[in-house]
């Protein structure tokens, strides 16, 4: 069964950083393209990174230069650097693991940019 387990999340000064790991087990992860998304109260879930399983990334226009993905396959993580941190950045963080019509989530981790 697969599981997705985020953490690394919590309050952070605007300015700062946090670094979000999401641990994968039940799947060949290095085959998985993985995502990390968050939501905003009111607001719908939406991509912040990508990285395929070749370790091509992508990144929402709001987060480039900012915000760094990348995956360790011997470790089954994946990783999102946040640097630079601004309150819009407030959201629940979700781990998101995709191969062909296989699509899970991990439960997600509260990020709280405020001063």
């Amino acid at each position: 069964q697969v599981q997705l387990v985020e953490s690394g999340g919590g309050l952070v000064q605007p300015g700062g950083s946090l670094s979000l790991s999401c641990a994968v087990s039940g799947v060949i992860f290095r085959m998985y393209a993985m995502g990390w998304y968050r939501q905003a109260p009111g607001k719908q879930r939406e991509l912040v990174a990508g990285i395929t399983s070749g370790g091509s990334t992508n990144y929402a226009e709001s987060v480039t230069g900012r915000f760094t993905i990348s995956r360790d396959n011997a470790k089954n993580t994946v990783y999102l650097q946040m640097n630079s941190l601004k309150p819009e950045d407030t959201a629940v963080y979700y781990c998101n693991a995709r191969l062909m019509a296989h699509n899970a989530w991990g439960q997600g981790t509260q990020v709280t940019v405020s001063s």
